[in-house]
């Protein structure tokens, strides 16, 4: 039979404090991975959505919400950012990033035209297609921009001249500085299009829920570990045993 030694006040309370805020960890982790669940389901949805102007949701749009949008202007195609290290089906590439004047007006719209793997040997840059300069008429998801995560080395941006310009994150606030213009709060997610080049197949820039839900059972592991931890320390040895 498993005697155990009555605990004192300080080691009942740590036991508990600390079982109470491992199990609330993880159900704040099962929470963060339902609310990605509908998150990705929103976006998945979005580009079948119903089109709306962008001006209607240019400045307003819900953290959560992806608008699919359309709107009119020009390209700026000479003045083109490349977000550097992304992959697709494990190759890398760039992103395309290309800012766009709607209807005449002076803020610029950044547009992510796809992803283009690297080419040869050497993982040279891809050659872009040419860019149009006329009147167009873009539709897509209007979203955050990617996250920039750790921003080591500094920003390359400001000591780049030549186009395209390699960057390895997106920073709206830094772009505009570069453009001399004020920008979009979010970029325009091109729709897919079997005649272009580029690859469309878009995703939030969020923890995926399957992440979310290991961290749960993370916390709920060191749970369990605390109070089997307790029962441990406070057990009493039966001397008579040989």
């Amino acid at each position: 039979m498993i005697r155990l030694r009555r605990p004192s006040p300080f080691a009942v309370a740590l036991t508990f404090a600390g079982f109470a805020i491992f199990v609330a960890l993880g159900v704040w982790q099962l929470r963060r991975a339902d609310q990605k669940e509908s998150l990705l389901a929103r976006f998945a949805q979005a580009a079948h959505a119903p089109l709306q102007p962008l001006s209607a949701v240019q400045e307003n749009a819900p953290p959560t919400s992806y608008p699919h949008v359309i709107v009119h202007g020009r390209f700026d195609a000479r003045r083109v950012y490349l977000l550097d290290d992304q992959t697709h089906a494990d190759r890398l590439g760039i992103e395309a990033f290309v800012p766009f004047t709607p209807d005449n007006r002076g803020n610029a719209l950044l547009v992510n035209l796809g992803f283009l793997p690297r080419e040869g040997i050497d993982q040279s840059l891809p050659q872009l297609p040419p860019i149009p300069e006329r009147e167009l008429t873009l539709t897509g998801i209007y979203a955050p921009p990617p996250r920039a995560g750790l921003k080591l080395g500094g920003n390359p941006l400001p000591r780049q001249h030549a186009w395209p310009k390699l960057v390895t994150w997106i920073d709206l606030h830094d772009i505009g500085a570069d453009l001399h213009r004020a920008t979009y709060p979010r970029v325009l997610l091109l729709d897919a299009d079997p005649a272009s080049v580029y690859v469309r197949q878009w995703a939030p820039d969020t923890m995926p829920p399957a992440r979310h839900r290991a961290y749960a059972l993370q916390w709920f592991t060191f749970a369990l570990i605390a109070l089997v931890m307790f029962f441990v320390l406070h057990r009493v040895r039966d001397e008579r045993a040989p």
